[in-house]
């Protein structure tokens, strides 16, 4: 009786450890783990923008004539030369690439200002000669920009850029009223020079820099300074008050700059969708 026991234990033991083998070899009917998808981070660049701007202009140039070859060296004083300020107005269409480049096209109108200055030049003798000047400009630049952003603090970033482009400068007509001194018989008569305007195309270049603050996610203000190139700027048919000296004059505006104060606006608008996130498996 004990051995059948046993025995009935024994075939028990083995069914046992057979099913669990068993159960080991077949494949697991468990659904495999669910994908796990996670949303792509929020992205506070990318997209088309457009600009708009407005400036005060603050110019400079050296005013040259031929006439100034016939100065003995260190005869020639030109005193208070300067422009009178201006106003700029330009419009732009730019990409914002990712969060520390952006590039844009801008056109701007810069208003006329005013120049004027003196000249005295000193011949042996003494001869004196005093002319007093008055003219100006008025010009079209377009440029392409490119602008570094060097991150972000409490919605202000900072940025830096440069641009290449053209100037179309129209210069005014140029007024020069003389006069003629001498030791001897002091003032002795005086003449008076008109140069028309002309108007002359030129590479131009800036320079940037700034600040911009974002508003919301589609409207941004900036302040910024630039310095601008637009080369030399010539003038047309000249002749003096008699009818001498009448032809082309050779009167320039040599290396006109110009130091911009700026404020403008960058709308961002047409973004492109973000791309999709990658594929993350949990397990």
């Amino acid at each position: 009786m004990r051995s059948v026991k046993y025995l009935v234990a024994a075939a028990g033991a083995a069914s046992l450890f057979s099913s669990a083998a068993l159960a080991a070899d077949m494949p697991s009917i468990m659904p495999p783990p669910q994908q796990q998808y996670y949303a792509p981070p929020v992205q506070d660049f990318g997209g088309w923008y457009l600009r708009g701007d407005i400036g005060m202009t603050n110019s400079s140039a050296k005013l040259f004539s031929n006439n100034y070859a016939t100065v003995p060296a260190g005869g020639l004083q030109q005193l208070g030369e300067g422009f009178s300020g201006g106003t700029s107005y330009g419009i732009g269409a730019g990409y914002q690439f990712n969060n520390w480049f952006r590039a844009d096209v801008t056109g701007e109108y810069r208003s006329r200002v005013n120049f004027s200055g003196t000249d005295i030049a000193t011949f042996p003798g003494p001869v004196v000669f005093s002319d007093v000047y008055n003219g100006g400009y008025k010009s079209w630049v377009g440029l392409v920009n490119g602008y570094v952003d060097l991150g972000t603090w409490w919605c202000l970033t900072p940025f830096i850029g440069a641009g290449v482009g053209f100037a179309n400068v129209e210069t005014t007509g140029l007024q020069d009223s003389g006069s003629k001194y001498t030791v001897a018989n002091g003032a002795v008569g005086g003449a008076s020079y008109f140069a028309s305007g002309a108007s002359t195309t030129n590479f131009a270049w800036a320079a940037h820099a700034g600040v911009a603050y974002k508003v919301t996610n589609n409207f941004t203000i900036e302040l910024a300074y630039r310095y601008l190139d637009m080369g030399t700027a010539g003038h047309g048919y000249g002749q003096s008050f008699d009818g001498s000296n009448a032809g082309p004059s050779s009167f320039k505006f040599r290396d006109l700059t110009s130091q911009d104060l700026r404020i403008g606006v960058r709308w961002t608008c047409c973004d492109l969708p973000p791309p999709p996130p990658p594929l993350i498996r949990k397990g």
